[in-house]
């Protein structure tokens, strides 16, 4: 038979494949569906973006337009007087505002540096071997998640007193790297990962090491990227109060909040105040939006 004939003969099912697969992947959804659909996730977004747009809004207000009533979403004279009056009052304290800055960036990037590095071999670990305890210690991550920070600060306290980190950086630090969650994120996704891939590695002479570094990670990036924004979120905000008492080592979201509850007087540095806390993880979130998506999704590789 000629090349001709086969190639006739596979055509017609090969088409009727395609066909079959774009079926199945078209949703069964009407226009005016599409449209529902649509209209309802501009509400959802309407609704997730208004409290930002508003907190914005209320720091470039003037005093005059933060006392009104009833309140106007957006100024009529915007201003950047707030922003000016509150570096103004830092920079009557006499501890720095770069030093606050300082020791919340230094808290922030260590502690999640430290975070991302432990959760992850730890759950390639859990994941792709098995050891006595394995499945028990993982149970015990598990049942971590459930409590609170307000639960165990107590014990967090007196073992920190203990060990003598008390006001010091890493009674914020140390804790930040035994976080639950993110080796729970972690070694759910590394499960995804093709068992075969890292065997093949091996057989190419790669030892575990560069398994880990050239071959996990990179096919983990949306995990590792979502956990770095978790852990930046919670360590940026994180007043310390509880283990760190001197000035100079206090956090910039202590210094600020202690600003903005000085009263009506500092209303309009309070509308300040919230705008520069919450800009940094909101940056973080908007730069790795794609990560976490494909995170919640999956990674789409199978064995």
């Amino acid at each position: 038979m000629s090349k001709s004939l086969r190639k006739n003969k596979t055509e017609p099912a090969q088409q009727v494949y395609h066909k079959k697969l774009i079926s199945r992947r078209k949703p069964n959804r009407s226009v005016a569906g599409d449209i529902a659909l649509y209209i309802f996730l501009m509400l959802v977004a309407v609704v997730m973006v208004f409290p930002i747009v508003y907190a914005v809004s209320s720091a470039l207000k003037p005093l005059d337009e933060l006392f009104r009533f009833p309140p106007r979403i957006f100024p009529q004279h915007p201003t950047l007087d707030n922003f000016s009056d509150l570096f103004v009052t830092m920079g009557k304290s006499w501890v720095t505002f770069t030093r606050y800055l300082f020791n919340t960036v230094f808290i922030t990037v260590v502690g999640t540096a430290g975070h991302l590095i432990i959760a992850s071999m730890a759950a390639f670990v859990l994941a792709k071997y098995e050891f006595p305890g394995g499945k028990t210690f993982f149970k015990l991550v598990t049942v971590a998640i459930m409590f609170t920070g307000y639960v165990t600060q107590i014990p967090n306290y007196l073992l920190l007193n203990r060990l003598g980190w008390i006001d010091t950086y890493w009674a914020i630090i140390i804790p930040a790297f035994a976080s639950p969650m993110g080796l729970f994120l972690m070694k759910q996704f590394m499960e995804g990962l093709p068992t075969s891939l890292i065997e093949a590695a091996k057989i190419d002479g790669a030892n575990e090491w560069q398994v880990f570094l050239r071959i996990v990670m990179p096919n983990v990036k949306p995990a590792w990227m979502t956990l770095i924004i978790f852990s930046v979120q919670g360590l940026w905000n994180n007043r310390a109060s509880l283990y760190i008492y001197s000035e100079e080592r206090k956090t910039l979201v202590y210094a600020l909040q202690q600003i903005q509850s000085g009263g009506i007087a500092r209303t309009g540095q309070g509308a300040a105040v919230l705008v520069v806390v919450m800009i940094v993880p909101i940056l973080i979130f908007v730069f790795a939006e794609s990560q976490i998506l494909e995170t919640m999704a999956s990674s789409g590789l199978k064995d």
